[in-house]
C-alpha cells in the first residue's frame, strides 16, 4: 500500500527526518510517499502558522490521493488541517497528536507530552481534551523553536531531556510522547535511556494508517466530514474551489 506523508511546513530536512522514521516502522508492502508543502511557513508554531499552512497541505493531500495513496499522514503534532483534509480526501487521514495519544493510552495510564514552545503546549492541551485524553495526559514545553531541532549545537536535546526528567519525577509519567515531528529521530534513544515507552507521533500515525487500510476503513462522509459543497472561491483561493 502507498501511504502519503505530508509535511505541512516547507522545511525539506524535516520531511526527510519524518520519512525516515515512517519507513523504519512501515510494513514490507508499504511505500511511504513523502511530500513537503510548497507554500506556507518554514515551521508551524501556533495557530497563525497553522492557518497559513493549510492551502499547501491540502494541495499535497489532493495530489497524493490522485497519485494512488491509500491513506495520508499529516506530519505535524498540532494536527494541522486534519478536519479539512478529512473532508477533502476519500482516503483515511490521520494526525500525529491523535495517533500518538491513542498509542500512549495502550501503554500507560499517565503520560506526558513534551513539545517545543509554550504556544504549542496550549494548543496540544486543547487537542488532548478534544481526544478525551486530558485526564491522562500532561503537556510540557521545552522552550525549543522547531527549527532548532534541525541544527546541531543549539542545546535542544538537553532542554528536551530536562523536561522528560521533570515529567518522570514531577508528573509521575509512565510514558513520554514526543510532541513534534522534528523529534522523530530521537524516540528510540530516549526510550533506551529512560527505560519507559517513548512514543513518536510519526511512527504511531503510520501504523494507524496501515491498520485502517488493512481493515478497509476510511473517513465517514456523513455529517462533519462530508465532501465540500461546490461553490465559487475567489482570488488566490480559486484553485481550491470544490468541483461541481
Amino acid at each position: 500500500m502507498r501511504i502519503l506523508l505530508v509535511n505541512p511546513n516547507t522545511t525539506r530536512s524535516m520531511t526527510e527526518k519524518a520519512a525516515a522514521a515512517a519507513r523504519a516502522v512501515a510494513g514490507p508492502t508499504t511505500e511511504i510517499m513523502a511530500a513537503t508543502s510548497l507554500m506556507g511557513p518554514a515551521s508551524i508554531e501556533g495557530h497563525y502558522d497553522g492557518a497559513l499552512a493549510l492551502p499547501g497541505l491540502l494541495d499535497e493531500i489532493r495530489k497524493g490521493e490522485a497519485a494512488g495513496a491509500r491513506a495520508a499522514v499529516i506530519s505535524c503534532f498540532d494536527d494541522t488541517g486534519l478536519d479539512a483534509a478529512r473532508a477533502l480526501a476519500s482516503i483515511p487521514v490521520v494526525g500525529l497528536c491523535e495517533s500518538a495519544l491513542a498509542t500512549a493510552g495502550f501503554l500507560a495510564q499517565r503520560f506526558t507530552v513534551v513539545t517545543t514552545l509554550e504556544r504549542s503546549r496550549v494548543l496540544i492541551e486543547d487537542l488532548a481534551t478534544r481526544y478525551g485524553m486530558a485526564h491522562r495526559a500532561k503537556v510540557r514545553a521545552a522552550d525549543i523553536p522547531v527549527l532548532e531541532l534541525e541544527e546541531k549545537g543549539t542545546g535542544a536535546l538537553g532542554k528536551l531531556r530536562h523536561q522528560i526528567e521533570r515529567a518522570l519525577e514531577d508528573d509521575g509519567a509512565e510514558a513520554i510522547v514526543l510532541g513534534c515531528a522534528g523529534m522523530a529521530d530521537l524516540a528510540r534513544a530516549l526510550q533506551d535511556h529512560y527505560g519507559v515507552p517513548v512514543v513518536d507521533g510519526v511512527s504511531a500515525a503510520v501504523k494507524q494508517a496501515e491498520a485502517l487500510v488493512a481493515q478497509g476503513l476510511t473517513t465517514s462522509k456523513r455529517g462533519s466530514y462530508a465532501a465540500p459543497l461546490a461553490k465559487v472561491y475567489t482570488g488566490a483561493m480559486s484553485a481550491f474551489a470544490p468541483p461541481a
